[in-house]
């Protein structure tokens, strides 16, 4: 394709091959014009024959060198060059998102979530002029050398033919939407589905789907479901999870309808990790349509109502029997959910399938959440009455004891307890006591920088109160410090980390140091580490870097030691001799320093280069000659063509050296040429001084005999 060294379209000269994919092998060029680097595209020849795909190809790059955002690598020419197609691009020092996740593992959720705000920032401004990106994977992303992020690729999946996006010139099909497997319609939703994919990878290492091939995968983006990433790493926020449930549902509706949408949930998660944002706790079909439930369904419902039983379920029991009764039913349709090859006839999965086929699986899949939600009812309905069965007869108890207990009330004085102060006490030592005397209490819950998990944080009645009869005390057990995930600052600039933990609800103290690693203002480290849990409000530690240890030396005096000498005495004071140039001087002698180029006892940075003079001894007289010009150059037959020129060219020979006194062009009106507005010429000998003059017209003829000429050189002797 293209060599170094090539120049394109007069302006990009090919540097080097800095990369190579299915469709196309990147370039790092110099545009002359701009003088700056770029990187070109340049689309392999098996593309460049279809000229469907290039056209398609052109208007979409075109379309994407509208886009200006710091999150999108910027497009800035589309062209052709000997049957090659390439874009010219903004040249992004670093590497892709892939390959950061390969050389570093999961990233932890706050470096993702960084990621994956700068991410949808830039797709969200290309959806908002109309671009879909429809290739939105790691491979496609940069992360330069400051920690900026940058979507390249805009333009090629579209592009790209049914046939490409099955083959590997297309690249994974890890990320593809279910609707742009099945060869449908994908619009900005599409791209979302893959933004979720891309953070579900960040978050767990892994992508959620593997097969032997391309079109395997692809079916199971289809029909499988996701295994939540909290399931591979429970340190994950519960929010960050649901934003990955809701952009990857395999329906198009269901999930975030923009981008804007879903970067509103990642701040959120900025600001608290574990907001309500993301997926709902049910996702129901908008606009489902009347499903007819059949007898065995129905049936089944039936028969999982009555084996609940009229009993009152236990707390811990609820969630296990729906989980067994919603077992039951999903059994029904599980085989029907398998896909089935010998059905498919052969057809690629990237071909468009019967749309009866899509509705059959959506009214099963409806089918299954009425069905639930029926039987959901059922049980609820079922803990209700056997609630209220329990607090009857729990009533009726309490009124016999009541009956049973009138006689003995009339005899003896009403009981009465004081309430204890139990603030600060152990739970277990705080319900020994309230049950020794016989007062009902709740307990609750709650955070608290006061009191140490376990411990008694406050009670409804304060202690010393008289209780009477049916009173009921609440304490708060404490849960200790309420605690986050500290986020990794490192590497970042000062005024980053104060953002990000401020944010996370964490406060800063600062320290600086010197570092020869780290740039300066940027964090050299924290405590506690990014990735530990600490708790809110708390203080995080962060180091900045004050760049390289400056350490200072005092300029000696160099003046009239020789170059070596000079060198050695700046050696000793650890700075460096840098150029030396020399001329002439009365004063110093040859081979001595005249001058430096920092004052002596001047402070400096150690290793600063100090430039010197070195003298050439007095500068020796030498007999020069000046010589200037007299007379014409007159036309003296030539016919000017209308807007033609002349070239008239007049050399000075003394000796065997020849000096060029004039080179121009001119025309009719600028003739005769006069000697003496040439200026003089300065000469260092005598010896058989001549004067040589040609004319040409504009081909290159010599026309020398149309024109004639009385210059002549006087010399004047100048001594210096």
């Amino acid at each position: 394709m293209f060599e170094p060294g090539m120049i394109i379209q007069n302006r990009y000269e090919i540097a080097e091959e800095i990369g190579s994919g299915g469709m196309s092998v990147v370039y790092k060029a110099m545009d002359h014009v701009l003088n700056r680097y770029i990187a070109m595209k340049v689309l392999k020849p098996e593309f460049s024959d279809d000229k469907s795909f290039v056209s398609k190809f052109r208007m979409e790059a075109q379309s994407a060198a509208g886009l200006s955002h710091p999150n999108i690598v910027n497009v800035f020419d589309v062209g052709e060059e000997s049957g090659y197609y390439y874009i010219v691009m903004e040249l992004v020092e670093g590497i892709t998102l892939k390959e950061y996740i390969q050389q570093n593992g999961r990233l932890n959720y706050s470096t993702a979530l960084d990621f994956i705000i700068q991410i949808c920032s830039g797709i969200e401004v290309a959806h908002e002029h109309h671009t879909i990106h429809r290739d939105i994977k790691p491979q496609n992303i940069i992360v330069s050398k400051n920690g900026t992020l940058k979507v390249t690729d805009f333009g090629i999946a579209k592009a790209a033919t049914s046939n490409t996006i099955a083959s590997t010139a297309m690249g994974s099909v890890h990320y593809i939407s279910p609707e742009q497997a099945r060869g449908g319609f994908s619009d900005e939703r599409s791209d979302i589905y893959s933004l979720g994919i891309t953070l579900y990878e960040m978050l767990t290492g892994r992508v959620p789907f593997e097969g032997e091939n391309n079109v395997t995968v692809a079916l199971m983006h289809i029909q499988s479901e996701i295994i939540p990433p909290r399931e591979y790493y429970p340190d994950i926020p519960v929010g960050l999870e649901r934003i990955v449930l809701k952009a990857t549902q395999k329906r198009p509706e269901q999930r975030y309808l923009t981008t804007n949408a879903m970067l509103s949930d990642l701040r959120k998660i900025a600001m608290d990790p574990n907001a309500e944002v993301g997926i709902s706790s049910v996702m129901l079909p908008t606009n489902a349509p009347t499903i007819q439930i059949s007898t065995d369904e129905l049936n089944a419902i039936k028969s999982a109502a009555e084996s609940a039983g009229p009993t009152v379920f236990p707390v811990n029991q609820k969630n296990a029997e729906l989980e067994e009764a919603k077992a039951a039913l999903s059994s029904l349709y599980d085989d029907d959910l398998e896909y089935d090859d010998e059905k498919d006839n052969g057809k690629s999965l990237f071909d468009d399938k019967d749309d009866d086929d899509d509705d059959e699986i959506d009214s099963k899949v409806e089918k299954m959440i009425t069905i639930g939600a029926i039987v959901a009812t059922v049980i609820i309905g079922i803990i209700i009455i056997a609630a209220i069965i329990s607090i009857t007869g729990v009533f009726k108890k309490n009124k016999k004891a009541t009956t049973e207990t009138t006689t003995e009330a009339t005899t003896t004085e009403e009981e009465s307890n004081t309430m204890p102060d139990l603030i600060g006490y152990d739970e277990e030592e705080a319900i020994k006591q309230l049950d020794d005397m016989k007062i009902d209490y709740i307990i609750e819950r709650d955070y608290t920088d006061k009191f140490e998990e376990g411990k008694v944080a406050s009670q409804s009645i304060e202690s010393g109160t008289e209780l009477k009869e049916g009173d009921k005390v609440t304490l708060v057990i404490s849960k200790g410090q309420k605690k986050g995930a500290v986020p990794d600052v490192k590497g970042k600039t000062l005024d980053e980390a104060k953002s990000i933990l401020e944010a996370a609800g964490f406060k800063v103290d600062e320290d600086e140091e010197y570092s020869d690693e780290v740039e300066e203002k940027h964090i050299i480290s924290q405590s506690p580490e990014g990735g530990s849990q600490a708790a809110e409000g708390s203080t995080v530690s962060v180091v900045v870097s004050k760049g390289k240890e400056v350490k200072v030396a005092k300029v000696p005096d160099l003046k009239k030691m020789t170059v070596t000498e000079a060198e050695s005495a700046l050696s000793a004071v650890h700075l460096k001799l840098g150029n030396v140039s020399q001329e002439y001087s009365d004063s110093v002698k040859e081979g001595q320093v005249i001058s430096q180029s920092i004052a002596a006892d001047t402070e400096v940075k150690e290793d600063t280069k100090i430039d010197i003079t070195i003298s050439k001894g007095k500068k020796p007289v030498k007999t020069t000659y000046s010589a200037s010009f007299s007379g014409y150059i007159s036309n003296s037959g030539y016919e000017f063509p209308e807007g033609k020129l002349v070239k008239i060219t007049v050399t000075l020979k003394v000796g065997d050296t020849s000096y060029p006194i004039i080179n121009d062009w001119y025309d009719e009106a600028s003739l005769p040429l006069d000697g003496s507005s040439i200026a003089p010429y300065e000469l260092t000998s005598k010896d058989n001084i001549s004067l040589l003059y040609s004319v040409q017209d504009d081909s290159g003829a010599d026309i020398t005999g149309s024109f004639t000429s009385t210059l002549q050189a006087k010399l004047k002797t100048v001594e210096q």
